[in-house]
């Protein structure tokens, strides 16, 4: 495939589901450079595409009489009394008023009931159902209600309420321990990739993005949201998990984004070295999902083209390419370009050290100790604006580029270092 070339994928699988019928297959290989060959039995992280089988949990327990969508989150978690009001509608949907960046951060260690707990503490950045912010919390939060609901751990009720039933006898939930026949996944490294050594997982994010399965099990779980009858939950179910779950939520319905103009119904997911999407188009009763083993960077190497182009053949649609992101990969050239740039002007600093050291008056010591304040800027906003704009914090972007982080270290290291040197040389050796 010319858009697996492109990406620099080591591999991939994907499953059309169209009726009653199914296909899955896989190309490429589980590691780069490697003699595996991808199957539909290969397993992969799935990532946020895992939210959906969290959503068919919690409707599940619904329909078994054991919650329902609009209760309090309070009524079965006591860490959330006394707290603003949130339904497990409003979780579901993302508009629970929690941030893309509390539901990224750290819960290394954690249970679902400890991390529940600590994301109560905090509280929603924003007024529950004043509005849409996709985060991880909400569905760390739902893990944490089938836990406290069903008396068995997330990743038991999954396998034994969802998994089994539909026969996905490969897919688990992710734990601590290391995962036999998982591909080998790959993250962007400057303008290549690496291997990302995975073992097992966080427990408090598994309801969020914890799920690992094969295109072949991902076929039997499209074609039971696609077949219109009752089974692990009702077929009327089914059908209000992809509506808009409410006015603050219209293009998100239960665990599933919502393209509406397409009459899809679908979800993405990111975990670092792995990517993925599932797409549902209810009318015509089809579905696929695309894995990939490798997630893409900043402009270079991206994967997302692969996956959308994988889609649309698959759906029997037109795909011309995302395009050059030359947005993206003039910032990443950006963040490359400068380290160098400020190691040259420290050269450039020694070289003109006698008119450093020529500055006096007002004036002069301003431009001599200014380089420092802007260096200080410099580090507030790269190693702090800059991983919020991706919604996480730096130690989080370091999971998934950390290409990229090492050029923001290197950054405010070399600016620092010039800013300095400046001020060492203008302060010391023989004055003019």
């Amino acid at each position: 495939m010319r858009q697996m070339e492109r990406s620099n994928a080591p591999g991939l699988a994907y499953a059309v589901v169209d009726g009653a019928e199914s296909r899955a297959e896989g190309a490429g290989m589980t590691r780069s450079g490697g003699e595996t060959p991808v199957t539909a039995q290969t397993l992969f992280r799935i990532g946020s595409v895992s939210k959906s089988f969290t959503a068919l949990a919690i409707v599940q327990l619904g329909e078994r009489g054991a919650l329902d969508l609009d209760d309090p989150v309070s009524v079965h978690l006591s860490a959330f009394e006394g707290q603003a009001p949130i339904s497990l509608r409003q979780l579901l949907s993302h508009t629970s008023g929690y941030s893309t960046v509390q539901g990224n951060s750290a819960a290394h260690g954690l249970t679902l009931a400890q991390r529940a707990a600590r994301l109560a503490a905090d509280g929603p950045a924003q007024t529950p159902g004043s509005g849409w912010a996709y985060s991880n919390a909400n569905y760390q939060i739902l893990g944490a209600v089938i836990e406290a609901v069903s008396g068995e751990a997330y990743a038991d009720y999954v396998t034994t309420s969802i998994l089994s039933p539909l026969g996905m006898t490969s897919t688990r939930v992710q734990t601590d321990a290391p995962v036999e026949g998982l591909a080998t996944g790959h993250q962007p490294f400057f303008f290549g990739r690496r291997a990302v050594q995975t073992s097992g997982g966080e427990a408090a994010s598994a309801p969020s993005g914890g799920v690992i399965s094969s295109a072949g099990d991902m076929a039997l779980y499209l074609s039971m949201m696609l077949n219109g009858q009752d089974d692990v939950i009702s077929a009327a179910a089914k059908a209000d998990m992809l509506r808009p779950a409410s006015d603050a939520s219209p293009y998100y319905g239960l665990g599933w984004a919502l393209d509406l103009e397409g009459g899809y119904a679908l979800h993405t997911g990111l975990t670092p070295g792995f990517e993925a999407i599932a797409v549902l188009e209810p009318a015509q009763q089809r579905g696929v999902v695309v894995l990939v083993n490798a997630s893409g960077g900043m402009g270079f190497s991206e994967v997302y083209p692969l996956l959308y182009g994988v889609t649309n053949l698959a759906l029997g649609e037109p795909y011309e390419g995302a395009g050059a992101d030359w947005g993206a990969k003039s910032l990443y050239l950006l963040f490359l370009l400068m380290p160098a740039a400020y190691l040259a002007a420290s050269i450039g600093a020694f070289v003109q050290r006698d008119g450093l050291r020529a500055k006096s008056g007002l004036f002069g010591q301003i431009s001599l100790w200014l380089p420092l304040a802007m260096s200080g800027v410099l580090a507030l906003v790269l190693l702090w604006v800059v991983p919020g704009l991706f919604g996480t914090t730096l130690g989080g972007l370091a999971l998934y580029q950390p290409d990229l982080v090492i050029l923001l270290y290197a950054s405010v290291i070399t600016s620092a270092i010039w800013a300095l040197l400046r001020l060492l040389i203008a302060h010391t050796g023989p004055r003019l």
